[in-house]
């Protein structure tokens, strides 16, 4: 199917990609219509081509994160990651309408054949085929034709902020900015009886303004605002502003500022900086408000993806039943949305429509329909995929009985007598494309790469050599035994998608943690046991070029050692996939599992006992613990202590191990660094990296049948079940006995 693609170098691509998968509970949608929303997606263009200093310039917090990389990989692999980032396409699109193609078996609202509208800048992209989940479809009532539909998402946007308004009947309002969006919430303003005053810089958005419901057009630089708000109101000033707007200048706001009335309030919907000037603002005792995308449960992803809707009770009209609103507007004929669509073409000529949006004419735009040809669709048929789902983990890792132990025979320790054919990739992610391919291409055939978004396939797939990309695993577990296979997905597909692959006799890498659960460990455990595959998780530390070295000098020091590993990870973004604890398993499973696995590969021992305490917070937004520490005691006397926190300061080093042994005390520094002191000698050893190409080179080197498995999976199953059994002590507040 066919698919535009955004370059971070400005380039524009229609592009051939996988079909999409229905997500669980969700719906395959052919499009028939799109909407490009020119305000937003002619900044996106602008912004892409721009030159490293200029983004650089735009994103201060993106240079901090480049710096932070920098600090804890080494420039070689920030660098890396920053150029990944930029060669990756992006798609575009969040605003369409088509009829439903497949459905999922979960999904019980939608028939195949059905009209919906449906968005989401995650999923409602400009291409032939999406997959949407179901909070973001809604479906297309009579009276209300498939390009009309298409602009529900947008028209949400507009919706949304003139609920923030809450806009009197009567009351005067200045509308800045008659972009697409400004254009609709004059016509919501004017249906919801208020009276509009439009702003914009352009004068061929008067016409447009003026079709849409405003009592009055000024164009900025041809007429005096001050003097027509003044006309206007009969000296009072507007009751409210909506800034509508994408500038980083300021003129906006204070032009806001001067036109209203004492007490006014302003919302704020478009992408515009906000510096209120305090003398004006406290005078005025001006209420300011921002207005968040379609509505209530955006960017919720219990909500977007999980199908979590909120009680009507409690909230009235969500992201989707804003879109029903809409679309009821349409139906009924209140928004004229034929006087603000400006160009309609052929999705074929998407590239050339882009073109003038960045070129001169761009100015004039306001509502570009992108029509799809449903002939052409129609003459390929996509392949539907039965997505199997999570089944829903209702218990907490308890003490419970132990995984029964992996007999001997499945312990993979051994050569494989003939090299695998092939790798497949499941899960390319930023991660996966900087920090793992890289080191396997070359090293061995490249089968098919799966990732949920197809753009991202196509481009892992273009990028590394892969053979095919795809977007559903199912296949591509269905053939050859002699494959290996590389999971980077989220943490909580690894044990459903390890199984899978085991049961079809991969050899399996895959990144931390290898499970959220006992229950799931059991599971592993059970099928490896007559599997003709393997296991290696992602605990990359073990094989840094420092862990090594440090290995070997603790091998000259007779008696038990003391490990301390202090890790600065600060605090964890709310809003990251990872704040979902059941996606990650929370920052015990789903990180700190690195450094207890660290533990256990220095000390060449069971860990026999663990306590953790929880820092800070215990309590709030997080269903974790930010902080932690634990003690583990190992059966041949050694001590590990981990102190892993969101608090510090940047100026410390991310990660420090410190091992105590008789007449030795070492010292890594992020991996960077290894210093020895014996003998009242100080020694210090540079490293590159974490330990990733190491990795990787010692799996490969397996998979062509040139060395034993690099790491045995009863260790893999100690370090398991040690960040289980911490958890657990999070949990219980009690020592956990593992012996």
């Amino acid at each position: 199917m066919k698919q535009i693609a955004q370059y971070q170098d400005g380039r524009i691509e229609l592009q051939d990609v996988p079909v999409p998968t229905a997500p669980p509970g969700g719906v395959l949608v052919r499009l028939t219509h799109s909407v490009i929303s020119v305000g937003t997606e002619r900044m996106k263009l602008e912004q892409a081509r721009m030159n490293l200093l200029q983004k650089a310039r735009a994103r201060p917090d993106q240079v901090r994160k480049v710096l932070e990389s920098a600090r804890t990989l080494g420039w070689r692999a920030a660098l890396e990651k920053v150029r990944n980032r930029l060669e990756m396409p992006t798609p575009l699109g969040y605003s369409a309408a088509g009829i439903v193609e497949a459905v999922d078996a979960a999904n019980t609202r939608f028939r195949a054949g059905e009209r919906v509208a449906i968005g989401g800048a995650e999923c409602a992209y400009h291409a032939e085929l999406v997959a949407v989940p179901d909070l973001l479809a809604a479906p297309i009532p009579q009276g209300v034709e498939n390009w009309q539909a298409a602009y529900t998402t947008v028209t949400s946007i507009a919706l949304q902020a003139v609920r923030q308004l809450q806009p009197m009947l009567g009351e005067r309002v200045l509308v800045i900015g008659q972009g697409l969006v400004g254009l609709l919430v004059t016509a919501l303003l004017r249906a919801s009886g208020a009276q509009v005053m439009g702003v914009d810089v352009a004068p061929a958005r008067r016409p447009l303004a003026l079709a849409m419901g405003a009592q009055r057009v000024v164009i900025a630089g041809q007429q005096d605002l001050k003097h027509e708000v003044r006309d206007w109101t009969a000296g009072y000033g507007v009751d409210a502003v909506m800034l509508a707007t994408a500038s980083s200048s300021n003129a906006p706001t204070e032009q806001a500022l001067e036109a209203l009335r004492d007490r006014g309030r302003i919302v704020v919907v478009g992408k515009t900086k906000v510096d209120l000037p305090w003398e004006t603002a406290y005078l005025k005792e001006i209420e300011v408000r921002y207005s968040r995308s379609y509505g209530p449960g955006r960017y919720d992803p219990a909500y977007e993806w999980a199908g979590m809707d909120y009680p009507i009770g409690y909230v009235r009209f969500t992201e989707q039943r804003n879109f029903e609103t809409c679309l009821e507007l349409m139906r009924s004929g209140t928004l004229d949305l034929a006087a603000l669509t400006t160009r309609r073409a052929p999705f074929a000529q998407a590239l050339e429509v882009y073109g003038k949006l960045l070129g001169e004419s761009g100015a004039s735009e306001a509502g570009v329909i992108l029509e799809y040809d449903p002939k052409a669709a129609a003459a390929s048929p996509p392949v539907l995929r039965a997505v199997p789902r999570e089944p829903v983990e209702t218990e907490t890792v308890g003490q419970g009985a132990a995984a029964a132990p992996v007999p001997p025979a499945a312990a993979p320790t051994r050569r494989l007598d003939t090299p695998v054919t092939r790798l497949d990739v499941i899960g390319a992610g930023n991660f996966a494309r900087t920090m793992l391919l890289p080191h396997l291409a070359g090293k061995i055939p490249l089968g098919t790469v799966v990732n949920h978004t197809a753009l991202s396939a196509n481009h892992a797939r273009a990028k590394f050599g892969f053979a095919h990309a795809e977007t559903s695993h199912e296949g591509v577990l269905a053939d050859d035994a002699r494959a290996a296979v590389l999971i980077a997905t989220h943490h909580h597909l690894h044990a459903r998608l390890l199984v899978a692959a085991l049961a079809a006799d991969r050899q399996v890498f895959i990144e931390k943690p290898l499970c959220l659960t006992r229950g799931e460990l059991a599971d592993i455990e059970a099928v490896l046991a007559g599997s003709g595959g393997s296991v290696l998780v992602g605990f990359n530390r073990r094989f840094a070029g420092a862990a090594v070295a440090l290995k070997q000098a603790l091998r000259a020091v007779p008696g038990p050692k003391t490990a301390s590993f202090r890790v600065m990870a600060g605090p964890l973004d709310p809003s990251s996939w990872y704040a979902n604890h059941a996606e990650s398993g929370g920052r015990v499973l789903g990180e700190a599992c690195h450094f207890l696995d660290f533990f256990c590969f220095l000390f060449d021992s069971a860990p026999v006992r663990v306590s953790a305490q929880a820092v800070w917070p215990t309590k709030g937004r997080l269903p974790f613990a930010d902080s932690i520490t634990a003690q583990v005691e190992f059966a041949n006397g050694c001590c590990g202590q981990l102190i892993y926190s969101a608090e510090g300061d940047s100026t410390w080093p991310k990660e420090v191990c410190t091992v105590f042994g008789a007449g030795l005390v070492a010292e890594i520094v992020n991996f960077q660094t290894l210093a020895l002191h014996t003998r009242r000698r100080r020694a210090t050893h540079r490293y590159q990296g974490k330990g990733h190409p190491q990795e990787m080179a010692a799996w490969a080197a397996f998979l062509r049948g040139e060395a034993p498995h690099p790491v045995p999976f009863e260790e893999t199953r100690r370090s398991t079940l040690l960040s289980l059994a911490t958890l657990e002590a999070l949990q219980s507040e009690r020592t956990i006995d593992l012996s």
